[in-house]
């Protein structure tokens, strides 16, 4: 099969078809290219790709080990690398989360012999935020990646075969466990928030809780209120439980914990809600829970706030779930927020969901985790979570006498793509990637009733031909199909300031 006029085939290795490669495969075929993705399993796996596929590129944007001589040698292979020029090592994220670097980059070089020293095509900067190494990947990352991935491209579909020679080199090893260990007793909420966010997402920090090793992440921020009722304990302390997160005290303040991962031989091999990682544990400890409206630096879950003069108010509803995931309490706590909110006098309320993602659905480690549970198992979890899911749609379906906006900062998967159609309507940042479909769950009929809101958007035979496609979606498609109502194609920034102009 050859590409389309105009267009190249280009083969996408990568370790995981992550929310950065799903980014560039769906931008890529947009405009023309002939795209298809393979794991990199292992060398043989990768040359049986390349002689099946015959790609005129490939590019790598998301690697754990180097791709085979027998490939870049024969072929132009472009890597992906998540820092500026001149930076080599495979945790470069990492360090420029843990130094506080101000400024990052991106660079797309050629593979070669030399891990990270090849020719480069291509690089963009970005400013860093104070977030997550995942948070930062999603975004800034993201984005600086698909700039300089589509520069790239540009330059060997023109018909250049060589990259600029690159500059001279800064190799950072990987970085280990005793690199972003925490000192309770000397390390500053800062500190303790630069070594969570930096190993976000895999590993996590080891450390121990109640004496039971475990590798600890999603960490935010305590308010000094909250604080002030735990001023005389001991730092390294576990306090409270708020939203499923672990509040721990550190040198000068606390840090609510929100994701660990036990290592103890049969503990499950995945993060959980740290109180449900040490459900007996925490269950000695008080609850804290806050009001949908309070202030800025106080940490929850959910966040609602209101503007604009009486009689035309706006209602913004956040609810920012780590990665997405919806576990049967988020479910219940979203639910319950949405039928307060009720009596709340706006003529529109927006869903903003998370800045990373809007939702991903049901929370799938959640549900593994009910198999290691006497008594319980995994499919009756699945059918508590989907119960859960739906009854949160419910809410989202049946809120009478205003207009309910679902705003998509960031991406949707399954269930939680569902879960925004259930508002009237759907708008949406031209970066955001959706994938509305539930085929590799069995499909879950009924789920988050998307049988009911897919066919009036799209018609019997849409629904039906977007859910056997199983395909990632750029807003900018899901707006021209109808299956949204508007895509925002400005900055990133300002995108809910324009949204809360729209409403």
């Amino acid at each position: 099969m050859s590409a389309a006029p105009g267009g190249l085939r280009i083969l996408l290795l990568c370790h995981s078809f992550n929310s950065l490669t799903q980014r560039l495969f769906a931008e890529l075929r947009a405009r023309g290219h002939t795209v298809s993705v393979e794991l990199d399993i292992n060398d043989r796996v990768t040359e049986e790709a390349v002689a099946l596929f015959r790609p005129d590129l490939l590019l790598a944007p998301f690697l754990k080990r180097r791709i085979p001589a027998s490939v870049w040698q024969a072929l132009t292979c472009l890597v992906v690398h998540p820092g500026p020029p001149g930076d080599q090592g495979p945790s470069a994220l990492d360090w420029a989360v843990l130094r506080g670097e101000r400024t990052w980059g991106v660079t797309v070089l050629q593979a070669n012999a030399d891990f990270d020293a090849g020719p480069v095509w291509a690089h963009a900067a970005f400013a860093m935020r104070e977030a997550s190494k995942g948070s930062l990947y999603r975004r800034e990352v993201t984005q600086a990646a698909l700039q300089a991935t589509l520069a790239a491209v540009q330059r060997f579909g023109n018909g250049e075969r060589h990259g600029d020679a690159p500059p001279p080199a800064q190799w950072r090893p990987a970085m280990r466990q005793a690199d972003r260990a925490i000192d309770w007793a000397r390390h500053g909420t800062a500190e303790v928030l630069a070594r969570l966010r930096c190993a976000d997402g895999q590993p996590g920090v080891l450390d121990a809780l109640w004496g039971h090793a475990c590798h600890l992440g999603d960490g935010h921020a305590a308010s000094a209120a909250t604080m002030a009722a735990f001023a005389h304990a001991a730092p390294g302390e576990v306090l409270a439980v708020r939203d499923g997160a672990l509040l721990r005290r550190t040198r000068d303040g606390g840090v609510w914990i929100g994701q660990a991962r036990r290592v103890a031989d049969g503990a499950p091999g995945f993060k959980q809600a740290a109180a449900d990682a040490f459900a007996t544990e925490a269950l000695a400890l008080p609850r804290l829970p806050v009001p949908l409206q309070r202030a800025d630096d106080e940490w929850s879950e959910l966040r609602y706030t209101e503007h604009g003069p009486d009689g035309a108010r706006v209602g913004c509803l956040r609810f920012d779930f780590h990665n997405g995931a919806m576990s049967i309490a988020r479910c219940e706590r979203l639910r319950d927020a949405l039928l307060e909110l009720r009596e709340r006098p706006v003529r529109v309320l927006m869903l903003l969901g998370g800045e990373d993602f809007f939702s991903n659905g049901i929370d799938l480690n959640a549900i593994e985790a009910a198999a290691h549970r006497p008594g319980d198992s995994a499919a009756d979890a699945s059918w508590r979570h989907i119960q859960a899911m739906n009854d949160a749609a419910l809410a989202v379906i049946e809120t009478p006498d205003r207009l309910t906006v679902s705003v998509l900062r960031g991406n949707a998967g399954a269930g939680g793509a569902f879960l925004a159609l259930a508002a009237d309507e759907v708008w949406a940042h031209g970066g955001v990637v959706l994938n509305p479909h539930y085929k590799n769950m069995g499909n879950l009929y009924g789920s988050e009733y998307w049988t009911y809101l897919l066919p009036r958007r799209l018609s019997e035979a849409g629904a039906k031909a977007l859910m056997a496609q199983r395909l990632p979606l750029l807003a900018r498609e899901a707006a021209a199909m109808g299956l949204i109502d508007h895509c925002d194609d400005g900055a990133r920034e300002g995108f809910e300031t324009r949204c809360l102009e729209r409403a």
